[in-house]
């Protein structure tokens, strides 16, 4: 699915994803696979697995932040 971030607590580490058929989302921190500094305003590319956002993927920068590994 693709969405954007709307909410984000560094606090609690939990946010909002806004999906782009107007569902809502609630993401652990955790779940974002390419972590770049403030979250919120961020497009996402996501998987849903019961209700909960997975393996979010923030689309912006380059392809190899995500699945380059460390270039070993």
């Amino acid at each position: 699915m693709h969405g954007q971030i709307t909410k984000f607590s560094e606090k609690v580490g939990f946010g909002v994803i806004e999906a782009e058929d107007g569902s809502k989302y609630r993401f652990d921190k955790s779940a974002v696979m390419n972590l770049n500094g403030r979250l919120v305003g961020h497009n996402v590319d996501f998987l849903v697995a019961a209700r909960r956002p997975t393996d979010i993927i923030l689309m912006t920068g380059s392809p190899w932040n995500v699945f380059g590994g460390n270039g070993a």
